[in-house]
């Protein structure tokens, strides 16, 4: 009789601690939500030289969202309606760093608008380049139509720190453009890029490229080389390394020289001191 109470009992205090705890939570809940909802009203008005703190609720939200998919979600949400919104500079700039945390698909659409704004541009780019959805980097190859001069070498640039594959063609045709940095980023993207494709595309740049541009088709193919040599093919990378040990430039030869005697699995000999 007395362990049957004394189980009653025990089930009792365990449901007024359960209350208890669900009572003091939903306050505590209600709170940061009433801070979340005061940080994106000052999101309005967040300018630079603005006290950043009022804006805290909002990354201690998306810290505690980690493994909270739904709560990310509206998070992410929410950061995309207020980029769309007529806030400041220095707002959207703030919001693109926060997405590039949690963003998803979902809001690149809202990310890519800013794609073509000069200011803008490259935390729309930073954004992108961290969100791994495929739907990222497809908004930044249409983008390349888009821009010109600066805006669109950040955007080459950025197709290369994704290694976009399917953006090969449309960098290899930037090769012969007019400008010599958007020439000399092509390149560079194509070297970070890769691929068999990418080699064949440096390898005739390379060729070809006129005197102030060599320098820039020469470091792409070195990094290219790499690449290929890092996954696997290594055949295409030897070529271009004997391509690049017959180049002019002294640190492309070595580095040439180097990567032969690697991929050959040869140790380089030691120089004599002088």
């Amino acid at each position: 009789m007395f362990q049957t109470n004394g189980k009653k009992l025990v089930g009792l205090l365990l449901a007024a601690v359960m209350v208890a705890l669900w009572g003091a939570g939903a306050p505590m809940a209600g709170a940061a939500d009433e801070k979340l909802d005061k940080a994106f009203d000052a999101l309005k008005t967040y300018d630079w030289g603005t006290d950043r703190s009022v804006l805290k609720p909002i990354e201690e939200a998306i810290v505690a969202s980690h493994k909270d998919a739904a709560a990310k979600k509206k998070l992410e949400m929410r950061l995309a309606e207020a980029l769309k919104s007529n806030v400041s500079q220095a707002a959207k700039d703030y919001i693109c760093r926060q997405l590039s945390l949690i963003g998803s698909a979902d809001c690149v659409p809202a990310v890519a608008e800013l794609l073509t704004d000069e200011k803008l541009s490259h935390m729309a780019r930073y954004a992108l380049e961290r969100i791994p959805d495929e739907e990222a980097v497809a908004a930044l190859r249409e983008a390349l139509g888009k821009t010109s001069g600066k805006v669109k070498v950040g955007v080459i640039n950025s197709l290369g720190v994704r290694r976009d594959a399917k953006s090969v063609e449309a960098l290899t045709a930037l090769l012969a453009d007019q400008d010599g940095e958007i020439a000399s980023a092509a390149a560079a993207s194509l070297g970070a890029i890769g691929t068999v494709e990418s080699a064949k595309a440096l390898t005739e740049f390379q060729a070809k490229a006129p005197e102030k541009l060599q320098l820039a088709a020469a470091d792409a193919c070195l990094v290219c080389a790499e690449r290929l040599a890092a996954a696997g093919n290594k055949a295409e990378a030897m070529a271009l390394y004997k391509l690049l040990a017959k180049s002019e430039i002294k640190h492309v030869k070595l580095a040439a020289t180097r990567g032969m005697l690697a991929l050959a699995g040869k140790k380089e000999k030691p120089t004599e001191k002088q």
